[in-house]
């Protein structure tokens, strides 16, 4: 069991302005409502709008304000910016330079890089600075998870096109402050490689180079093989979760919520279903957000502390999976 004397200081979240209901989407994708609602529990998500400058780091500036004046503190406080999202602004240099310039946060102070472990990309962003800031390396971090799923969605796959959303959520990490019980308690990963192919982005990269004339606009799209990861899911997660709360010493009875990926609904069905969470422990935001990939649990936990659903001294797990597969987990006291 990890114990570090840290809190999430301050959090806050962005949606760009367009709502996209699934009435839209079905016309656009020549399906039903009830179609859509049956397979991905979603009825609105948000896109944002590139040409009125909702870009990815525009949100996540939007975003990271929020999280810094709630946590009472200025960027020229920041030692560390961490972006932490599947989506890139662009290849070089890292989207976390791009948002220490556009926060206006005094170069050469914070140094800025970015994680990408796809959906789980915050929470291993959280987990690696969290070290740091506990060791006394960095004293104010701030995390951001902007992502724009909307414009890699293939259209000749309905399902994961009615299922994504675009959003932006930050939170500002510093040492717990004297009097209160904040800490992260415990926090677990494990990939299993075997499902690298159920979830991918082909181009972009070296392997398929938007230049080459050999790479279609398919492969800068958007696949997923959803029953297929999700029975990978079905099958990890269980007794990866039995491992995480045995090593946290904590029952799943102890929780005052837990904070999901918003996979799906079939996702969000498994916690109550099999994983021995009530259904008032689980923050789901899924229905109206849909899923905002790296963005989803950070968005989540804002939505509900800033609801006041979450308050301090809760004790919270924050649950998910990625393409990879990657699995993770972490124990809080927020």
């Amino acid at each position: 069991m990890t114990h570090l004397p840290l809190q999430i200081a301050g959090i806050g979240h962005y949606l760009p302005q367009q709502q996209i209901s699934s009435s839209d989407l079905a016309t656009r994708l020549e399906l039903t409502d009830d179609w859509i609602a049956a397979k991905t529990g979603v009825h609105t998500r948000h896109y944002a709008n590139l040409a009125q400058g909702e870009t990815t780091v525009g949100m996540g500036v939007a975003a990271a304000h929020m999280a810094l004046n709630h946590a009472g503190i200025r960027a020229d406080q920041l030692d560390v910016i961490v972006a932490a999202a599947t989506g890139a602004e662009q290849l070089i240099p890292c989207t976390a330079v791009l948002l220490q310039h556009a926060l206006g946060a005094p170069e050469g102070q914070s140094i800025c890089f970015d994680v990408n472990a796809t959906c789980m990309s915050f929470l291993v962003g959280l987990h690696l600075v969290a070290a740091q800031v506990a060791a006394g390396v960095y004293q104010t971090a701030l995390i951001v998870a902007s992502e724009i799923a909307s414009t890699s969605l293939n259209p000749h796959e309905p399902e994961s096109a009615a299922l994504f959303g675009d959003a932006a959520a930050a939170v500002v990490l510093r040492r717990t402050p004297t009097g209160s019980a904040s800490a992260i308690c415990h926090t677990r990963f494990a990939t299993y490689s075997s499902g690298s192919a159920y979830i991918v982005g082909l181009g972009g990269g070296t392997r398929h180079h938007p230049n080459d004339p050999a790479t279609t606009p398919e492969m800068n799209m958007f696949h997923m093989e959803g029953p297929r990861a999700y029975l990978q899911v079905f099958r990890t997660l269980p007794p990866f979760l039995d491992t995480f709360f045995a090593e946290a010493g904590w029952q799943r009875e102890d929780l005052a919520a837990v904070v999901p990926h918003q996979a799906s609904q079939h996702g969000l069905d498994l916690l109550t279903q099999r994983l021995g969470f009530r259904v008032e422990q689980v923050v789901s935001n899924l229905a109206t957000r849909g899923n905002t990939v790296a963005a989803s649990i950070p968005l989540a936990l804002s939505e509900a502390v800033h609801a006041g659903r979450i308050r301090r001294g809760d004790r919270l797990a924050l649950i998910g999976a990625g393409a990879g597969l990657t699995l993770g987990a972490m124990a809080l006291v927020y």
